[in-house]
């Protein structure tokens, strides 16, 4: 879940202050431990930080005590070995010895614990890569009736290593019982539609899903090898941080590069995606517009042999840690990077690439048009609230946003549908520039400190870049910053919120902190940063968005609706609450409001599919809660034909289809004739639109606040508000 990320100078200047106070003892510190193992000086180091940061930043910590030491424990041990596989019994009474003391040993920077985890887990994980290879060199005897619970949370440990053997076997005869069944399903199809087919016999499909698990599990391990002693310490750590929220951690140096990339949609480099293959590096994907797509010589499937630094010696990169690799292919625009790499069809080939600039495209907004019963309508996606702090002339949501809107007014649309469903976050100044599109002028958010006074963010532009018919769209995914945006749009009664019951729920903001800035020695190399909580976000009539997220005005039904995966269910989440509304004046020009949401509510409550989605989210809630499965082939047949046919009653859901088209907006038909993937990404998405029920229903509600006056929505230019804003956060 993206974070919303605030970085106001004052309050960043106010901990930057004091952790400097500190920053000759760490200096100290350092250098008075030369001459010790690296590794535990450099972790002691981190937890100093860590505490120190904490205990000065944070909006509100909880005391750390033995309840705050027995949920670090919990978590930590289910983070190491969440199916119970590797750990005995008799490792865990020895960790449980521990349980009341890991708060006392983060402040002392005590590595006991971890320690002896982390050795122990080694250990067990030798075990059990043994293990699985002699299990899986024999065939199954799927005849036998027994069962097995993927209930792990509520399972015991193996108390012997027989146990354990036990388990494993059991563990992974269900997932090859499971291929093996579907394996003879696609067999018997295959026969009906071509009776002259020679079916493959049980035994060579029982061999080939034995085959397949032993490569699938030979790559976890594969990926396992790869981690190091620093990967552990960083989960120990986080295991620490999550106790404070859910959403203060750590970033330990590579996941903050990768949090770097994902808030401003784009990074340094060739543009493409890589993967693990066994010992081999392999591109998975290219992105569009990157240099290795521009260059039409780097192909997906292509294997990575070496990499060279412009005229260096290339480096061999086979059996290298998959982050390694990334490292040495990464830099800086304008340098070159040499491949040697292997073809799909076996030749080997070195390719030059001169790094660039690469704009994840996914991660911006895009937009689409509609025509209904003789209107037009626009529907604005947005994936996520990005910006990028480091260059102020950058791609940022706001500024997009303001962008799409102005293209559709050009193309004379009735209604906008802004859809941030599954949106996660992510800018807190760009959600200010986004509602204030939509309004004349005032308040969007309030922000509070821990004891300080609240401030509050406002759209000062007396300009409405879109007076129209208006349609938030959002579900249980729906959070943090799109919470903020739908809950002003909405207090306002500006637009109208459809969706799931609730948001998710987050009403917090972070502060991502380097921890490097603070340390005077570079002994250690980068030591990352922390995404700390600093500060709550409310509504501006007053409530917060914490655990109770945005009700939606029109609430649809939602498959998942009864699974716990809100804010509220998490057991350390900050409460709700809630301070004095600020000074605003609802939208006036809103006389098919009320009537549009009755009139969209009788149409939900009266249709099959909405009813079928209904159930269907019941069903799920029950399935989900069912965990034993038989391991007798016969009965796991039966069993899974009698799901098969309660989910065929579902089928019409995914095969849903109404009678809208969607199109691309001018400008992009003419880029997609120059760029073929983008084409068939944009084809992609408009033929789920096609298929979007909730889109559907989005348009209906335009429909019926068609009677809003729109005459001034196309005679206002749109425009961007960040620069005006950012000098004012």
């Amino acid at each position: 879940m993206n974070a919303i990320i605030k970085f106001m100078k004052r309050n960043y200047k106010i901990i930057l202050a004091v952790i400097c106070l500190s920053a000759t003892l760490f200096a100290f510190k350092i250098n008075s431990d030369k001459g010790i193992d690296p590794d535990p000086n450099k972790d002691k180091m981190l937890l100093e930080l860590l505490a120190f940061v904490i205990e000065k930043g944070h909006y509100s910590p909880p005391v750390m005590n033995d309840e705050f030491s027995k949920g670090v424990y919990k978590d930590y041990i289910e983070a190491l070995d969440p199916s119970k596989r590797f750990f005995l019994q008799s490792d865990i009474d020895e960790f449980a010895k521990y349980e009341l003391q890991l708060d006392d040993q983060f402040v002392n920077k005590d590595l006991t614990f971890f320690n002896l985890t982390y050795a122990r887990l080694m250990k067990r994980m030798e075990e059990g890569k043994k293990r699985y290879k002699l299990i899986l060199a024999h065939p199954f005897n799927y005849k036998v009736d027994e069962t097995f619970s993927t209930d792990y949370e509520n399972s015991p440990y193996a108390k012997t290593s027989a146990e354990m053997v036990e388990k494993w076997r059991k563990q992974i005869k269900l997932s090859t019982l499971s291929s093996l069944v579907t394996k003879e399903n696609i067999e018997a199809e295959k026969k009906v539609k071509d009776p002259a087919y020679k079916e493959k016999t049980f035994e060579v499909l029982e061999k080939e899903t034995r085959d397949n698990s032993l490569k699938s599990l030979d790559e976890y391990f594969g990926f396992i090898k790869d981690l190091q002693r620093s990967d552990w310490f960083s989960v120990y750590v986080n295991s620490i941080m999550a106790r404070f929220d859910p959403h203060t951690s750590y970033f330990a140096p590579e996941e903050k590069e990768r949090f770097d990339v994902n808030i401003s949609g784009k990074l340094e480099g060739i543009g493409a995606k890589l993967q693990k293959k066994n010992d081999f590096t392999e591109i998975s994907e290219l992105i569009s517009g990157g240099p290795a797509w521009r260059g039409k010589e780097l192909e997906a499937g292509d294997l990575i042999i070496k990499v060279g630094q412009g005229t260096d010696e290339p480096v061999d990169v086979v059996g290298m840690r998959l982050d390694d690799v990334v490292k040495k292919i990464k830099g800086h625009k304008g340098t070159e990077v040499r491949l040697t790499v292997k073809k799909v069809d076996g030749t080997i080939k070195v390719i030059s690439i001169i790094r660039d600039i690469v704009e994840i495209e996914e991660t911006y907004a895009k937009s689409s048009i509609v025509d209904k019963n003789g209107l037009k309508y626009g529907v604005i996606y947005l994936p996520k609230f990005y910006i990028d702090f480091e260059n102020k002339d950058g791609r940022d949501a706001g500024k997009d946003i303001a962008l799409e809107v102005e293209r559709l007014k050009k193309e004379n649309v009735n209604g906008i549908i802004l859809d941030v469903r599954d949106d996660g976050g992510g800018s807190l100044s760009t959600v200010v520039d986004i509602a204030g599109l939509f309004i004349e002028q005032g308040p969007i958010v309030q922000i509070k400190s821990a004891g300080r006074k609240k401030e509050v963010l406002y759209d000062r532009d007396k300009k409405i870049e879109w007076d129209g018919p208006l349609v938030i769209m959002v579900n249980g995914f729906s959070a943090s910053a799109s919470e903020i945006l739908a809950a002003a749009i909405q207090d306002y009664k500006r637009g109208v919120i459809i969706g799931s019951k609730q948001t998710y729920g987050k009403g917090t903001v972070q502060n991502v902190i380097d921890l490097n800035q603070f340390v005077r020695s570079s002994d250690f190399g980068d030591l990352g940063a922390l995404k700390i909580t600093t500060q709550k976000f409310y509504r501006i009539n007053g409530g917060s968005t914490q655990l109770e997220g945005v009700r939606s005005d029109i609430v649809a039904p939602d498959r998942y609706a009864y699974l716990k995966m809100g804010e509220r269910d998490i057991d350390n989440a900050m409460p709700w609450d809630k301070i004095d509304p600020a000074e605003y004046t609802t939208w006036n020009n809103n006389s098919s409001f009320n009537q549009a949401i009755a009139n969209s509510k009788a149409r939900i409550a009266q249709n099959p599919q909405f009813k079928l989605i209904e159930d269907n989210a019941k069903w799920i809630d029950t399935k989900s809660k069912e965990n034993s499965y038989s391991l007798n082939i016969a009965d796991f047949k039966k069993a899974q034909t009698e799901v098969e046919a309660e989910a065929k009653k579902y089928k019409p859901i995914t095969d849903y289809k109404n009678s809208l088209e969607f199109t691309s907006l001018p400008y992009e038909i003419a880029e997609m004739a120059k760029d073929p993937t983008l084409k068939e990404k944009r084809e992609s998405w408009h033929q789920a639109l096609s298929k979007d029920i909730y889109v559907e229903e989005a348009i209906n509600v335009l429909d019926d606040l068609q009677s809003q006056s729109t005459a001034r929505q196309n005679s206002v230019p749109a425009r961007s508000k960040k620069d005006k804003l950012a000098s004012k956060l």
